[in-house]
C-alpha cells in the first residue's frame, strides 16, 4: 500500500481481517488527511455551551488541522483554520477566550469572528511609498473557513461540499442514542487531555470492542460497570461507521458471571472500596444503562459510564501519537451533589484512573507488536462471526470494528477482496 490508490484491496469482503499496515504506513496516513479529514465527512469540533457568548472561542483539531471555532456577534457559530491569510502563522494562540477579533502576532493583520479581514497595517505604505497595491482587496483574504452544523448542542465541521447534512450523516438510530442523553441544557465541568503512543485508529478499534471491556478492566468487571454477562446491545447506522455499545444492569445471574470468569482473574468479588461512596450517586436515567459507548465517524467517541458522561475526541498527532481529549458534562439543572458525584466518578475513567489508562496502554502494545509484522500480515476480527455485519445482542463481538473498517476501507478507496 506504498501507493495508495482506489485499486488496492482489502483482504477480506467480511471485512473480519484488518492489515497491519494500516497503523504504521505513511502514505496511508497522508491519504486519511485528505479522504476522511477534509473529506465528506463530519468532524466533532466541540460543544455549544463551550461558546455561548458572542466572541467566546475554542481551538479544535479536524485531523491535525487546528481550527477556531468561534460564536459571532450575530450568534452563529463559525470555523476556521488557525492559519493567518498573510503568512501562515498561527493566528489565535489561547485554547480559549473570548474576543471580537483576531490579531496575527506577526504582522498585526486583524479579522473578525466570521474570518474577515478587517485590517492590514501599512496598508498604503509609509510616507507615500510601499504598502499594498491598490487594487490589493480585503474581501479576497478571509481565513479559510469550514462548514458547521450542530445537533443538540454538538458542534460538527465539515471542508467538503459534498457532505451531507448532519442530521442525514448521523441517522436515525443514532440520533436516537444521542436524544437520550443530550436532552437538556448542559453544564461543562472539565476536561482531561491524554498522549497516547499509537495510531489513532487503534483507539477507534478500542471502543467499538465490548470484548476487551471484560477482560483488560478488572475495576469494570469487579464493581459491575460491564460484564459480558449483563443485557448487552451492539448496533450500528446504515453505513455502520457509527456504532453504540449498550451495557444495562438487568437479568443478570451470579452464576453465569462465575462461569464467564473461571480461570480468570478479572472478576474479584472479594475487592472492595475502601470508600464505597464513588458508587453512592444517584443515576440521572432509570434505564439501568450502566454503559453506553457511542462513536461517530471518523473520530469521536460520545459515551455514559457509570453516571459519568463525556466526550472523547481522538486527535491525530502523526502516524504513530494521538491525544485523547476528554469534555466532562453535566446538566444546567444539576444540584451540587449531582456535580459533586459526577466529578467523584470522573475520577476513575479518565487518563490516571482504572480504565482510559488500561486502554492507552493496549493501544501502544499493539503499536509495538505491529510495527515489524509482515506486510502481508493482519489481525483476526471473527468474535461473533463471520460474514456479515448486523446488530446484535451480545457483549462477545467484535462486529463493530467490522463495521468500522468497511465504512474506512471504502472513504479510503480500498475495495474488499472479491469486488469487482
Amino acid at each position: 500500500m506504498a501507493h495508495h490508490s482506489s485499486t488496492h484491496k482489502w483482504p477480506t469482503a467480511d471485512f473480519t481481517r484488518v492489515p497491519y499496515r494500516v497503523f504504521y504506513d505513511a502514505d496511508i496516513y497522508r491519504s486519511e488527511a485528505d479522504r476522511l479529514f477534509r473529506g465528506p465527512h463530519w468532524n466533532y469540533l466541540c460543544t455549544e455551551t463551550e461558546i455561548s457568548n458572542p466572541g467566546d472561542y475554542v481551538i479544535s483539531y479536524v485531523g491535525e488541522t487546528q481550527v477556531v471555532v468561534n460564536r459571532t456577534e450575530d450568534l452563529t457559530i463559525m470555523a476556521f483554520i488557525n492559519s493567518c491569510a498573510h503568512r501562515g502563522a498561527q493566528l489565535v494562540r489561547r485554547l480559549r477566550g473570548n474576543t471580537l477579533s483576531h490579531t496575527c502576532a506577526y504582522h498585526q493583520w486583524c479579522y473578525d469572528t466570521k474570518g474577515a479581514l478587517l485590517g492590514v497595517p501599512q496598508q498604503r505604505g509609509v510616507k507615500g511609498k510601499g504598502g499594498m497595491p491598490a487594487d490589493f482587496d480585503k474581501a479576497k483574504h478571509s481565513l479559510k473557513t469550514l462548514r458547521v452544523e450542530t445537533y443538540k448542542g454538538l458542534v460538527f465541521g465539515t471542508f467538503s461540499v459534498a457532505t451531507p447534512p448532519l442530521h442525514d450523516y448521523l441517522g436515525p438510530k443514532i440520533r436516537e442514542q444521542i436524544d437520550r442523553i443530550f436532552d437538556r441544557p448542559l453544564k461543562l465541568l472539565g476536561y482531561y487531555r491524554q498522549r497516547i503512543p499509537a495510531n489513532w485508529k487503534l483507539y477507534l478499534e478500542n471502543v467499538k470492542d465490548p470484548y476487551h471491556a471484560g477482560l483488560l478492566h478488572l475495576f469494570h468487571v469487579t464493581f459491575g460497570i460491564y460484564r459480558p454477562t449483563m443485557s448487552g446491545r451492539v448496533f450500528m447506522d446504515e453505513t455502520q461507521g457509527h456504532s453504540v455499545l449498550r451495557t444495562a444492569d438487568i437479568g443478570e445471574q451470579q452464576a453465569d458471571v462465575n462461569t464467564a470468569y473461571a480461570g480468570i482473574d478479572k472478576y474479584r468479588p472479594d475487592y472492595k472500596l475502601q470508600d464505597p461512596s464513588l458508587f453512592d450517586v444517584k443515576p440521572d436515567y432509570p434505564d439501568k444503562v450502566t454503559n453506553m459507548i457511542l462513536t461517530i465517524f471518523p473520530n469521536v467517541m460520545l459515551g455514559q459510564v457509570a453516571n459519568t458522561f463525556q466526550i472523547r475526541h481522538v486527535r491525530p498527532k502523526g502516524l504513530r501519537e494521538f491525544e485523547l481529549f476528554w469534555t466532562y458534562f453535566g446538566f444546567a439543572d444539576d444540584d451540587n451533589a449531582a456535580v459533586e458525584g459526577k466529578l467523584r466518578q470522573s475520577n476513575f475513567i479518565g487518563p490516571a484512573g482504572y480504565i482510559s489508562l488500561e486502554d492507552g496502554e493496549a493501544g501502544r502494545l499493539v503499536q509495538i507488536g505491529v510495527e515489524h509484522r509482515e506486510p502481508s500480515d493482519m489481525s483476526v476480527i471473527e468474535m461473533g462471526g463471520r460474514g456479515p455485519i448486523a446488530d446484535i445482542d451480545t457483549l462477545s463481538t467484535e462486529v463493530a470494528l467490522r463495521g468500522f473498517w468497511k465504512h474506512y476501507a471504502q472513504s479510503m478507496g480500498f475495495a474488499p477482496t472479491g469486488a469487482d
